[in-house]
């Protein structure tokens, strides 16, 4: 298994937080005020400059008001057959 940042299923998974922040009607301004971030910090993740933890994701997911338990499943409907491999 490869770390790399741009692996097709970590890009799946940027894809579906940077949907989440957009039907959330946030900005990554507006978001990384609530996060107590910079905007920078959104702003580098969302481009795949910067890696996510999981509790970073779910930090994430707490102020879009998404359950991880459903973006995760959502997300492994969408991620390819070798991703974990």
């Amino acid at each position: 298994m490869t770390k790399s940042v741009f692996t097709p299923a970590y890009r799946l998974l940027l894809h579906a937080l940077i949907q989440a922040r957009h039907e959330a009607h946030l900005t990554q301004t507006i978001l990384a005020q609530r996060l107590k971030k910079p905007q920078s910090y959104v702003s580098k993740y969302e481009s795949g400059e910067r890696r996510l933890d999981v509790i970073e994701v779910l930090d994430i997911l707490r102020v879009l008001n998404r359950k991880p338990a459903r973006f995760f499943a959502d997300l492994e409907k969408v991620l390819p057959d070798d991703s974990v491999k």
